[in-house]
């Protein structure tokens, strides 16, 4: 999944730096633990101009049918180089 997620944010957003951590580990005993909780860290200069809930739905749209379909959480930080 973090191969999937690195590749969808790739192709949509043409980042600088693109990390892509699974975080499953952190979340024992939550709902869903240990499967689908990631970190993304992501700059672009594609963000530039762009609030940071602007600069997240981005995010979030490039892998948006992967939610709930292998991603449970996924938690942001989304930058301009």
């Amino acid at each position: 999944m973090v191969e999937t997620i690195r590749e969808r944010i790739q192709q949509g957003l043409g980042p600088v730096e693109l990390e892509v951590l699974d975080e499953g580990h952190k979340h024992a005993g939550h709902a869903g633990a240990g499967k689908g909780h990631f970190h993304v860290r992501v700059v672009s200069a594609a963000f530039a101009g762009k609030l940071p809930l602007q600069r997240h739905r981005m995010v979030y749209a490039t892998v948006e049918d992967l939610m709930n379909h292998g991603i449970h959480a996924l938690s942001i930080d989304a930058a301009v180089p």
